[in-house]
């Protein structure tokens, strides 16, 4: 059986807050959420803690930091930690004296070397609740005395917490601590502290053109005595349940890395990089009181409808989670309204504002059901899938209809974007693509087709899905290819047809029931054009409008996002189009293997820059960048 990658760092790496802190882990806690940082220990985001804890109100950072301090036989005391201060500088260095660093099973492992004694850390979390254990090992020399300074917070992941407002409340508990009546932490001769460090500095922020600087408390220290050669000590930190004491923290590791064996060994992998992405793909599906969901990228994002529908197919069904997935579909179908899927509750609120979330649904459960033969879903959300149909003909939200005259489906309200390309700057939608967006169609006919299969499978009608379908299949084949040999990417906007050159045609030629059967003159000049190690760009090189660099402050990246910064997930569609033609696309897929040890390891980014050398950006941790890609893999 194929096992996942082993991805490893040495002092070269370790040692420079450069490439150290370039690279980041990641470990969910499977209720949304998570302990996260960098390969050298910098925390670089103000996302980065060994606990952040999901709830209804979002997630919370609770505790960002244990530093390690190890007091040598000679009485020398040595820090271990790493920071970065609002002046610049760079203290404790102990990223200086890491040996090593890797990724076991999924879970981060360090070793720092200070002479003879070598100092080991691994962490875990407690799946399916708020709970995180570290464990501190003695590989080699000793004895040494270790102590474990707790720096402390509670607060929203997207703010900071300065000594300008009150202090976190500590009180004392068994063992250790309780902070702010929300989290606890446990370990060895805890020892009470207090005060400010203040001035610590997030570089990842700064970069982003966010508040970079936050203050954290100093809640305490732990305390123990390393005698020999694999003597430990642990901390453990959980939220919420204070009075439920999760397992002693070596079995919560041991008890993690045997559970992502068996998520791997469930997804049958046929080499490791398939290995690695299906436990990737395990981080984002996540458990809440409603059911299975799907967050949509790490550290920020929290689940997105069209993100979850889109991923569906490489979450769920590449790795043989069909049952979640099934579980899953049926809560979203209850939250149909007016033929539309709910988009987000991310931003605190229900939003019914995509095009094409509800789309990808319908392409979610024909997937399902195609996959697995589940033919009693299919019945039981048919009439809601009927009903999804209707709305779209007769018209729904935000403009959202079928033009009688060609059948196809247009869209757009003014200030909105309800495509994928969604961002804004100051309001206003960069790319807004009113009309009649090239795949957003390509969705549309292969939605009305997948009715259409599931409703015979059904054994009853499709209703106005039946007659809707020939016209739209027309419709499209008549009104989306453009003289320069590729498709619109818009017709019938207010500019007119819009024949800029972007990936949203792929849909076109790659979806089970697409309109159009692929050219391999179009899919080469689209290739030619678009095509990076990383994915594909979303706008062409040239094309006026082109941002090739997705860096800056809000306003620049938002500018960027869309018009040429590069998308992994794309490079799905674009190796399905061609495996349509009997084409082999693996070298595609091949280019980015190398990615998985880059950025978020083991993992898929968001996006990249769609100039050389292609950085990436964005999410270190992806959903539909790790979906689409195994999924690739997997057809």
């Amino acid at each position: 059986m194929a096992t996942v990658r082993r991805l490893a760092f040495g002092p070269q790496v370790c040692g420079s807050v450069t490439e150290g802190a370039a690279r980041e882990w990641l470990v969910p806690d499977g209720c949304g959420g998570y302990a996260m940082g960098t390969v050298s220990g910098l925390r670089t985001r103000r996302y980065h803690g060994l606990l952040v804890a999901g709830s209804d109100q979002g997630r919370r950072l609770g505790l960002a930091a244990l530093d390690p301090i190890v007091t040598l036989a000679s009485g020398a005391t040595v820090r271990l930690a790493t920071h970065e201060w609002s002046d610049g500088t760079i203290a404790p260095r102990g990223h200086e004296l890491l040996a090593g660093f890797e990724l076991v099973d999924g879970l981060p492992r360090w070793r720092w070397r200070i002479g003879d004694v070598v100092i080991e850390r691994e962490l875990a979390m407690v799946h399916g609740r708020p709970s995180v254990a570290v464990v501190h090992r003695l590989l080699t020399g000793g004895p040494v005395g270790l102590s474990l300074e707790a720096l402390v917070t509670w607060r929203d992941v997207h703010k900071e917490r300065t000594a300008g407002g009150p202090p976190p409340v500590v009180g004392t508990a068994e063992g250790g601590c309780v902070v702010e009546d929300a989290y606890r932490l446990r370990g060895p001769e805890f020892r009470p502290g207090g005060g400010w460090w203040r001035g610590v500095r997030h570089r990842a922020e700064a970069a982003r053109g966010l508040q970079p600087i936050e203050d954290l408390w100093y809640a305490g220290s732990f305390h123990a005595e390393l005698r020999q050669p694999g003597s430990t000590a642990s901390v453990s930190a959980w939220a919420f349940d204070l009075d439920d004491a999760p397992p002693p923290a070596t079995e919560v590791v041991a008890a993690a890395r045997r559970r992502n064996r068996a998520v791997v060994a469930a997804a049958a992998p046929a080499d490791d990089a398939q290995a690695t992405l299906a436990l990737a793909a395990d981080a984002f599906i996540v458990r809440t009181a409603a059911g299975p969901d799907v967050v949509a990228g790490y550290p920020w994002f929290g689940a997105w409808s069209r993100d979850t529908m889109l991923s569906y197919e490489g979450l769920f069904l590449a790795t043989n989670r069909a049952s979640e997935g099934r579980e899953l579909l049926r809560s979203y179908a209850a939250t149909l309204s007016e033929g539309m899927l709910a988009n987000t509750a991310d931003t605190g609120s229900v939003e019914y504002n995509t095009a094409d979330g509800t789309l990808w649904f319908l392409h979610a459960v024909g997937r399902h059901v195609a996959t697995t033969g589940d033919f009693d879903l299919a019945a039981e959300l048919l009439p809601a899938l009927l009903d999804v149909v209707d709305h779209h003909l007769k018209g729904t939200r935000y403009g959202i209809a079928a033009d009688p005259l060609d059948g196809l489906l247009r869209q757009g309200a003014e200030g909105e974007a309800l495509t994928w390309m969604d961002a804004r700057v100051d309001g206003v939608p960069v790319t807004p693509r009113m009309g009649k967006p090239v795949e957003i169609n390509a969705l549309w006919v292969n939605g009305l087709a997948t009715v259409i299969k599931l409703a015979w499978q059904a054994r009853t009608g499709a209703g106005a899905a039946v007659r809707a379908h020939p016209e739209a299949l027309a419709g499209f084949a008549r009104r989306f290819p453009a003289p320069t040999g590729w498709l619109y990417d818009v017709v019938d906007g207010p500019g007119g047809d819009d024949p800029a050159m972007r990936p949203n045609q792929l849909l076109a030629w790659s979806l089970p029931y697409a309109p159009l059967r692929p050219e391999p003159a179009t899919l080469q000049a689209i290739g030619a054009a678009l095509m990076t190690p990383l994915g594909l760009r979303s706008l062409a090189p040239g094309t006026p409008g082109y941002q090739g660099v997705h860096r800056g402050d809000p306003a620049a990246r938002d500018t960027a996002y869309h018009t040429g910064t590069v998308w992994p997930w794309l490079t799905g569609p674009f190796v399905q189009a061609w495996r349509r033609l009997g084409v082999s696309a693996d070298q595609t897929l091949s280019d980015a293997d190398d990615h998985l040890g880059e950025y978020g390891l083991g993992s898929v980014s968001e996006t990249a820059d769609g100039d050389a050398p292609h950085s990436a950006t964005g999410c270190p941790f992806q959903a539909w960048s790790v979906a689409e890609t195994l999924r690739a893999r997997r057809l």
